[in-house]
């Protein structure tokens, strides 16, 4: 923790039931964890009975089913862009502190270098688009919150494409997996450290992005899943993204740039590589 700024006497973790949202109270078990059914975060007045002064939330709650957005609109602004504002203002009002995640889905994801987080934005999906709806209401509401992007996010254990890769190489001979799109894929025990130690940081950017460094294809991401699982990696079969059309499009490219995170003076994330050599590892031990 930063010795300039102490821990927060509260934290409160919306979306607690989620990957990133357990990984922090793992970490921080002190925390109040409010999963979907002890908190609707569009209720206003919901929102301002689990807040106190001085309080940080780490809103991690988000819809996250991209391609269902699409036909599902509705649903994904509710809770990624009219909930934030919700957050945001009640937090302003009581005064405390709110750290909101989002994602590379705001971008367009067209780029071939590392998007800053003054880039200009540009969302291809109902997903990116929500979820830039509640970046901006968010920042708007509240003058203290801070915004931090993050990409290709895995514990391993369900739901993730990591976990997807470790159940595949129990079921199937050999898998087959895109390798024209580029990101980081990012540790969620990862990511979760380093919202805490920002949430000791008011002083902090308001924008920031958090992944872990370096870059991969979903292919090489499955191929270093194999590989920790002690599995043959030529198993894993590398093809474009035509071979499994979707109504909705995936980025290309989704690396997010550390300049402005490591610029604070906050703890660089690691490289991606032993990062999932840890997670994995954790999941075996």
């Amino acid at each position: 923790m930063n010795a300039d700024f102490p821990a927060p006497a509260r934290l409160i973790v919306t979306g607690a039931g989620g990957l990133l949202g357990r990984e922090i109270l793992r970490l921080a078990p002190e925390s109040v964890g409010l999963g979907r059914s002890e908190l609707d975060i569009t209720d206003r007045a919901a929102v301002d009975a689990v807040l106190t002064p001085g309080a940080v939330v780490l809103n991690c709650a988000a819809y996250t089913a991209v391609d269902a957005a699409e036909t599902d609109r509705d649903a994904a602004f509710a809770a990624n862009a009219t909930g934030p504002a919700v957050l945001a203002t009640a937090c302003a009002a009581a005064g405390a502190r709110l750290i909101h995640v989002s994602t590379d889905y705001v971008f367009p994801g067209t780029a071939r270098t590392p998007y800053e987080p003054g880039d200009p934005t540009g969302p291809a999906t109902v997903y990116g688009a929500s979820k830039l709806a509640g970046e901006q209401a968010v920042l708007a509401a509240h003058p203290g919150a801070q915004v931090v992007r993050t990409a290709w996010v895995y514990s391993g254990v369900e739901g993730d494409f990591v976990a997807t890769m470790r159940r595949l190489e129990r079921e199937r001979d050999t898998v087959t997996v895109v390798n024209d799109q580029l990101g980081s894929p990012t540790s969620a025990a990862d990511l979760a450290a380093a919202l805490l130690e920002l949430s000791t940081r008011p002083d902090a950017p308001r924008v920031l992005h958090a992944t872990n460094s370096g870059a991969a294809t979903w292919f090489d991401l499955a191929v270093a899943v194999f590989t920790e699982l002690g599995a043959d990696p030529a198993r894993v079969l590398p093809c474009d993204s035509s071979s499994f059309p979707s109504r909705t499009p995936r980025p290309s490219y989704s690396v997010l740039s550390p300049a402005a995170w490591n610029a604070a003076g906050l703890t660089p994330l690691r490289s991606w590589r032993p990062a999932l050599t840890d997670a994995l590892g954790r999941l075996s031990g």
